[in-house]
């Protein structure tokens, strides 16, 4: 794949999707809970997934995948969805919540018509790192075409006793122990550009190569984070494996202590996700450039590849 991707015409950059987040709108309930809000609308867009290769997406807020969204666990939580594309469009939260507010065909307000709009409305809980997506049928397609997200939900220290509530306050983006990591978000997904119900173009936060043209630049003295999510279709799994590091593993986000240590690949079926946690100073590692990769040869080599550049 020769050639840049021009993230001006593309519309967002993979680079500051990394970092950023929608902490939506907040405001108090009469019973004192805190209220956060979010907007969400879906479209149908071009966007260039490599260089030259125009992909046909159905995007969440002009973008796939969607905005990152990022919450404390308690909090009521409400999403008022309309649906500006040419087909019927639901959003499905992975978490806990009413069978009125699955987002599914069939139950409750089912798909959202065109020009249509709903507000999905539940507590924030479990905490950890989880995910958003179109549930209408045909399935496979609408996830496959780009309408999926991250969802975080951090944990309430304030629910935690002992040890733990420290461990709470690092991953609670309101604490400074938290803000002193550097979070990143990576989906991991593909595109089926010629509809044959195979991938031709692998990607991390959608373009092609994009972290290995520009490498992800890194503090070697700064504890590292990764919320990955795996939205792949067509594929049974995908995967990360890290060059020169190794990193623990918190599979679903939904434990405050490691489920795996020191490993440097990790495997998500559709829809699994996780947080990667590690630091190039703990482990003595010089400046430079460490590779990260999908390792299946096939996605790595189709655009599933990229750099840490440690500074």
């Amino acid at each position: 794949m020769a050639g840049t991707v021009d993230v001006q015409r593309l519309g967002f950059d993979p680079m500051e999707m990394l970092s950023e987040w929608d902490y939506g709108a907040t405001s108090r309930l009469p019973d004192g809970r805190r209220l956060r809000e979010y907007w969400i609308t879906a479209a149908d867009q071009e966007i260039e997934v490599a260089p030259g290769v125009v992909f046909n997406a159905w995007t969440y807020n002009g973008r796939a995948p969607g905005p990152s969204l990022r919450c404390i666990e308690g909090e009521m939580i409400q999403v008022h969805f309309t649906n500006g594309a040419s087909h019927a469009h639901t959003i499905h939260f992975h978490g806990f919540h009413g069978p009125d507010m699955d987002g599914i065909p069939g139950v409750g307000r089912g798909v959202i018509e065109p020009g249509d709009s709903f507000t999905y409305e539940f507590e924030a809980r479990p905490y950890g790192c989880h995910l958003y997506h179109c549930h209408a049928i045909p399935l496979k397609r609408h996830i496959a075409k780009g309408l999926y997200g991250v969802f975080v939900i951090d944990p309430d220290p304030a629910r935690h006793g002992g040890p733990q509530r420290e461990l709470a306050a690092r991953r609670n983006h309101r604490e400074p122990a938290c803000q002193a990591i550097n979070e990143m978000v990576m989906v991991m997904n593909s595109f089926d550009t010629d509809f044959d119900g195979e991938n031709e173009v692998y990607a991390a936060n959608t373009v092609a190569f994009y972290y290995m043209q520009y490498p992800i630049p890194v503090r070697r003295d700064q504890v590292q984070r990764l919320y990955l999510v795996n939205m792949t279709e067509f594929d049974p799994v995908n995967s990360i494996h890290t060059h020169g590091f190794f990193f623990n593993y918190y599979d679903h986000g939904t434990t405050l202590e490691p489920t795996l240590r020191m490993v440097d690949t990790v495997m998500q079926c559709q829809g699994q996700r996780g947080i990667l946690e590690f630091s190039f100073a703990d482990a003595g590692l010089p400046p430079g450039r460490y590779m990260f990769h999908a390792h299946q040869s096939e996605f790595a080599e189709l655009g599933w590849m990229g750099f840490f550049e440690v500074i």
